[in-house]
């Protein structure tokens, strides 16, 4: 159904196609049609942060800022869903035009900048969510006006507006669409922040009853040294996981399309190596105890594998969902399946270098 649709969705502006796709979505979950969307769900449960997930595949942020669609979203077949970026005030994002497709690298350019109506209309939409299946993610960051110094203000104020609604949260300070946000990556501001949200979140877990796992969602651009110090803070203070990676302002991969010159950040296939790179190195310096969730590329089963290869306990999927459509979701557990299951067999080639 998706093959038929998606020539007609790219013939309209992505913005508009997005719209378009989440009001037939809505309408397939409401009138309960939406295993012709998406085939069977596929279960392989995995554990990951505390939590056991229905299968390792799931939605990254950003295709529902609002968390307006989880029920549908999660009747697609994902193990989980993303939902946000979501900031403490509205905030109506970058200029546009501001997403453009590169159909020929199967890849996207955005510079949405966070576009959200705000903490409290997601939490008003995801207390409405039936949640049936699947887990669900809170995605939390900073509105554009807030300078870096006060930054871990908008991170609290929307860690506590989220927290009792998430099965786990993850702090977005890596989108190349706000500026100065990467910034925060740098070694000493990212203790600052984290260690804040570190204790906050403890003392969240002490008033709720209940632990929410917090992951720190990082950049593909950053460098070893980088990657070395941020995995330093990250192990000391002990975060409960680390999303490898967000978009990447290169343009070596796509730098004869037209389409390069457009700023923001680059997602898609041309992401896969440059993300899976970081993946690994983080791997090789965290400490086991600290779970990866790999996105970044994945347009194939295949490439879910390569994810898991590198380090990754979950995989995640966006610009590859708007170019395979829902049966990329199955087609990734299923790879990933054989993956596991196949060392019993002795059939399981070694993991790529």
């Amino acid at each position: 159904m998706y093959g038929i649709a998606r020539p007609l969705l790219f013939r309209l502006d992505p913005e508009r196609a997005h719209a378009l796709t989440f009001t037939a979505l809505d309408a397939a979950w409401r009138s309960g049609l939406n295993p012709l969307l998406s085939g069977r769900r596929r279960a392989f449960p995995v554990q990951a942060f505390g939590l056991t997930f229905p299968n390792p595949v799931g939605l990254a942020a950003g295709l529902d800022k609002d968390g307006a669609h989880v029920d549908a979203l999660l009747g697609l077949g994902f193990g989980f869903v993303e939902v946000g970026t979501v900031t403490p005030r509205p905030q109506a994002g970058n200029p546009k035009p501001r997403m453009f497709r590169l159909p020929r690298h199967r890849a996207i350019i955005n510079r949405l900048g966070f576009n959200n109506d705000g903490v409290d209309a997601l939490v008003a939409n995801v207390g409405r969510a039936r949640r049936r299946d699947g887990r669900l993610g809170i995605n939390i960051g900073k509105n554009r006006d807030t300078p870096n110094e006060d930054a871990g203000r908008d991170y609290l104020h929307c860690l506590e507006r989220v927290y009792p609604l998430a099965d786990y949260l993850a702090v977005n300070i890596s989108s190349p669409n706000t500026a100065g946000l990467r910034e925060l990556q740098e070694e000493q501001a990212l203790r600052r922040l984290v260690g804040t949200l570190r204790e906050a979140q403890e003392r969240l877990g002490a008033q709720h009853g209940r632990r929410v796992p917090m992951l720190v969602k990082m950049a593909p651009d950053l460098s070893d040294e980088d990657i070395e110090a941020a995995a330093r803070v990250l192990s000391d203070l002990q975060v409960d996981g680390v999303i490898a990676t967000n978009t990447t302002v290169s343009r070596i991969a796509v730098q004869e399309d037209p389409q390069a010159r457009e700023t923001g950040g680059l997602s898609g296939a041309p992401l896969m190596d440059k993300s899976t790179a970081v993946l690994r190195r983080l791997r090789t310096r965290l400490p086991d105890s600290i779970p990866l969730v790999g996105v970044g590329g994945i347009l194939s089963g295949a490439d879910a594998v390569k994810k898991m290869a590198a380090g990754a306990s979950l995989v995640q999927v966006y610009t590859g969902l708007i170019y395979r459509g829902p049966d990329l979701i199955g087609e990734c557990v299923d790879a990933i399946r054989r993956r596991k299951e196949a060392p019993s067999r002795g059939t399981l080639p070694p993991d790529p270098a």
